[in-house]
């Protein structure tokens, strides 16, 4: 089974976005870490800057808490980006839970 990030970018892809990863391990501080501290995948189309918070079904709710309560989200969202936490069940295929956090 592929990883929530990578259901991510094939979802996207099919949706017409150019995205890719931008979460990053850290090797020196031995964590990982998001593109300005909450997004996993960066995508774009025409007129649209999507930045993506990718987790489990079930950790949904925490990543809502966590975009908004992250330091970044108010200039993101300055910027005129949209902000999506996408949650996937395991085993499952189709679509992810979407919560737009914009």
């Amino acid at each position: 089974m592929s990883s929530p990030t990578q259901r991510t970018l094939a979802y996207l892809r099919k949706q017409g976005y150019t995205a890719v990863v931008t979460e990053r391990w850290n090797q020196f501080a031995k964590v990982r870490q998001d593109l300005f501290g909450i997004v996993d995948v960066l995508a774009v189309k025409p007129g649209e800057t999507l930045g993506v918070q990718c987790t489990s079904y079930e950790n949904v709710s925490a990543r809502v808490n966590k975009i908004a309560d992250h330091e970044s989200t108010p200039r993101l969202r300055e910027a005129g980006w949209t902000l999506h936490v996408h949650g996937w069940t395991k085993g499952k295929r189709g679509a992810p839970r979407v919560v737009d956090v914009s």
